[in-house]
Order: C-alpha cells, then structure tokens, then sequence
C-alpha cells in the first residue's frame, strides 16, 4: 500500500503491521488507514533555510491574531474619531465574517493552484487591508479594510497549513501544527497590548495597523526566495485550473455561511432575534444551504473532484467527528476584569502559556506514540472541569484562583486544539489535504463565531438589565458601549460603591457565558468515545 502522501511503498513488515491494524479497526469510507511514514522530508531545502522558511511562514499565524484582537483596545478611540457608536460591533464582524466565508474558497485554491504563490497573494491581500484600516478616513473605509484583511487572513492561515502539509512527513507535522498556536497565542495576548499601546502613544492607533506591512516586508524575501514551489497539479495550465473551479457553489457557500454569520452576530446584539431582519437572514442562510447542497450533490456546474463543499468527508466518521470536535473548541471564552490593555494580556497569560505547553506536548507525543484519541479525551474532562470551576468565580475572588482555573481550562484546550489538522491530513487520501486542512479551519472559525455570537448576547442581555437598575439615568446606548469596552470611562467614573456593583452585574454575566466552555469541553468529550482508538502515527517524527 502506498504511503499517505504518495511517496514510497510501504515494506513487507510494515504492511503486515497496517494490516493486523487494519483487522482490528478498518478505515470508514473515504479515509486511509494508518500508513507507514516516509524516512525524507518532501521538501529541498534543510538547516538555516528551512527554519527560516518556517519561522517566515508561522509569522502569517501571528499576523491573523495580531489583526483578530488588535482591535479590541482600539475601540474607543476609533468611536471617538469617526462618532460611529452603532458600527462598533462590524469592527470585529466584518473580518470574522469574511474569514469564515472564505476558508474553503482557499482550500480549494491551494489544491488547484501553486501553493506557494498563492500564499504570497493572500499575504498581499492582508496588507492591502491592514493598509486600508490604517489610512481610513471614515468607519465605513474602515469596515471594508477589516473585511479585506480578515479574507486575506483566512487564507493566510489556511495556506500556513497547506505548506506544512506540503513539506513536512507525516510522523513530524504534528510538531509542526503545534509551533502555528505558538505564533498565534503570542499575536492573541500582543494584539490587545500593541492596540493598546499604540491608541495611548503620540503617532496614534493607526500604527496598529501599519505594523503589519513592516512585518510583512521583513519576511517577503523568504517567501519569494526560499518558500518551495509546490504545485498540486504540475503540467496543468492556468486556464485549466481557472476552468474547473466551483464558482457556482463557491457563491452560494459564501451567500449561505454571511448570511448565517450576519444572523447570529446581529441577533440579540444590534437586533432582537424576533425581528424580522434577523428572521429573514435565518431563511435566506437556509435557502442557499439548500441549494449549495443540491448543487454540490449532484455535481452541477462542477465536478466531483473540484466542487467546494468536500462532500466525501460527509462518509467518513473521523473526519465529520475532527469537525465537531474543532468547532467544539472555538467556543473558549477568557475571563476579563476592568483592565488596562497591559493587564489583559498579563491576565490571558497563564491560560495562554498552559494552552501552547499542552500543544507541543501533544505535537511531540502524538506524533511518537502514535494514537490520537486519548487526547481529546483527557482534554475534553480537563476542559469542562476549568470551565466549571471559572463559573463559581465572583468580582472578589483572588487573581490566584482565577490564574490556576484557566491554567486547567488551558491544559485541556491545548490537548486537543490543533490535533485535528494532523490527524486529517492522516486519514484522507493526499490531493484531499488542501481541502481537509480548509474543512477543519471552518470548523474552528465556525465554533468561534457561534462562541463569540451567543456569549456577546448573554453578556449583553445578562447585565445591561442589571445595570440599568443600578444606573436609571444613563441612556441604554452607553451601557451597552461600556459592556462592550467602548467607554470604558463610564464606569471609571462612577463611585467606589457604583463601579463595584456594576462590575459584579458584568462578572456575573461572564460567568455565564463559561457555560458555552462546559457544553464544548463535554461535547469534545463525548465525541472522542465515537474516535477510533488505534495507532494512527507510527514513527518518530525526523530531526
């Protein structure tokens, strides 16, 4: 049997061993079984060059959650300069929208096109919206500069993975995968910091954003010179590739997964859920669903090997189980206080830290050992016990308690978050990795989007009526921008005994929204008793 990314056969021995496996745990429909791993790297380049090339390329993961919370500090001054209150929540909607929208469009490309080139494109992309945040003269420019970086994202990051695939074997790639929630849990806990810092500083928030393109230009020589040219389809003309694209089904998707993202973002928040705009994107969302499915089913204006949706992941159990599994995992929320932005980053510290240990340390082990199912297991229990424990916390509580619980929600996070990349690409034939590495992503930016969507609301609802009864007076528009960080001044300003009531409504509220970490921990949980508990990796990953 030949091996999973198509190199070598597999020797007598080793197909004996694959297929005792076999005998005890056949593959379902559309996956491959555990293969024999490859001695080489199928890549050309080694030493300096390589981890050059791959320090270039994790910065791409970085830069995305750079973006991702940048904003989270710059939100009111950039209320403040463009007077535009109720455009707050598309700061953060536009570019989660655009991101989530767009991965399996990406996934697509990089299966179809030159991998390495079209990771430079993306790259562009996210600077000439990053670009456009920085020089925006309105909040509409602004919106639409956040739209064009949180595409361009997407595909940055779906592209980090697809390189990885492309030049790692299967035994080190989840040492690999580990190292991108390195680079990300950095841009997660800076983005706040350098957002910020830079909104406090003389030459003013706009460098939040203009950082990036110098960031970028630092690492365009490595990824023009030293980043190898992979081609999914070499002999095959541009105009071939261009040809066979789902454009069809690539609209609908998009159509189908913005208006469900809009719904749900909107609803509760800027919208009640009864009301008719809300009502009317739910319908519109399930239409195209409907047609995208009818469509992709029976191959219309598309083929079976190029349509958008890969449907042939719907056969196989591992694989639909990775996917609930990762969006499971989106739904982590961090706990906040009344914080400077330095402080929120000292405070998502050691959560952070325990998630990236527990990331190498399932990189390193699950590529050594071998067998998958045991993390998101332990993980899952792991989660849902931090979870609960955050749950009891109160505005007075000791930072030492609140540091230790998400240090044990980290630990469990960090199990199981970026397993399911490596044990995709393990379980599906080779030219289907692109678009299992897009499948997976759009479950995680799926679980983000419900997470973010559902705890806004909660937090919302649950203590804008409590605090509306603390504060009779003050119009409901500066409550909700207060909960939202936007005027944070509002409640500086209060008295002692004001801002420590009004701080427990909003504690209180967040407490609440760990109830979406207890139902992810337990359903990560259940779902790894349906994974198949056998030797997946079978070699130690190369030096």
């Amino acid at each position: 049997m030949a091996t999973s990314d198509g190199n070598e056969s597999a020797t007598t021995d080793e197909k004996q061993d694959q297929y005792q496996r076999g005998l005890d745990d056949a593959p379902e429909a559309g996956e491959l079984e555990a293969a024999p791993l490859p001695d080489a790297a199928p890549r050309n380049i080694s030493g300096w060059k390589w981890w050059l090339t791959m320090i270039a390329i994790l910065t791409s993961t970085f830069l995305y959650a750079l973006d991702a919370t940048v904003v989270a500090d710059l939100q009111p001054v950039i209320v403040e300069e463009f007077d535009s209150i109720q455009d707050l929540s598309w700061l953060s909607v536009a570019f989660l929208l655009t991101a989530t929208a767009t991965n399996l469009f990406w996934g697509r490309i990089y299966s179809n096109f030159n991998a390495k080139w079209f990771y430079i494109f993306t790259v562009l992309v996210f600077e000439i919206g990053s670009a456009i945040c920085g020089a925006a003269p309105s909040m509409k420019v602004m919106i639409v500069g956040r739209a064009i970086a949180g595409a361009g994202g997407s595909g940055l990051y779906v592209g980090c993975m697809t390189l990885i695939a492309m030049t790692t074997t299967m035994a080190e790639r989840p040492v690999y995968v580990s190292y991108t929630i390195l680079t990300w849990g950095i841009g997660i806990i800076l983005g706040p910091v350098i957002g910020g810092a830079f909104s406090e500083s003389a030459v003013g928030w706009r460098w939040a954003f203009y950082i990036n393109l110098f960031i970028g230009a630092a690492c365009a020589p490595v990824y023009l010179l030293l980043i190898p040219n992979k081609d999914p389809r070499p002999g095959a003309t541009i105009k071939q590739r261009a040809v066979e694209m789902d454009y069809p089904g690539t609209v609908l998707q998009c159509g189908a997964l913005t208006a469900f993202i809009l719904a749900v973002n909107l609803g509760g928040v800027t919208f009640p859920w009864d009301s008719g705009r809300i009502i009317a994107l739910f319908v519109v969302s399930g239409v195209l669903f409907i047609m995208l499915g009818v469509q992709q089913v029976w191959n219309i204006f598309t083929t079976q090997a190029r349509r958008i949706i890969p449907v042939q992941f719907f056969r196989s159990r591992t694989v639909l189980i990775l996917f609930a599994a990762s969006a499971a995992s989106g739904s982590c929320t961090f706990f906040t206080r009344n914080d400077t932005p330095l402080d929120a980053g000292v405070r998502l510290l050691p959560f952070i830290i325990a998630l990236v240990v527990f990331v190498f340390l399932n990189g390193t082990l699950m590529g050594r050992l071998g067998y998958y199912m045991p993390w998101y297991l332990v993980g899952g229990l792991l989660t849902v016990a931090g979870s609960a424990l955050m749950y009891t916390i109160d505005h007075d509580d000791s930072a030492s308690r609140v540091y230790g619980y998400t240090v044990l929600m980290g630990a469990g996070v960090g199990m199981f978050l970026q397993a399911s990349f490596s044990v995709a690409q393990a379980v599906v034939e080779p030219e289907n990795i692109p678009p299992a590495i897009a499948f997976i992503t759009l479950a995680q930016f799926i679980g983000i989007t419900l997470g973010l969507a559902i705890g806004n609301a909660i937090l919302l609802n649950a203590s804008q009526t409590t605090i509306q009864q603390i504060l009779p007076t003050t119009p409901l528009a500066d409550i909700q921008a207060a909960i939202s960080g936007a005027r944070s001044g509002l409640v500086q300003s209060l008295s002692p005994e004001l801002r420590g009531r009004v701080l427990a409504a909003i504690v209180d509220a967040i407490d609440k929204t760990y109830i979406l970490v207890i139902t992810g921990g337990a359903l990560v949980t259940v779902l790894s008793l349906g994974m198949r508990f056998h030797k997946l990796f079978g070699a130690t990953p190369a030096a």
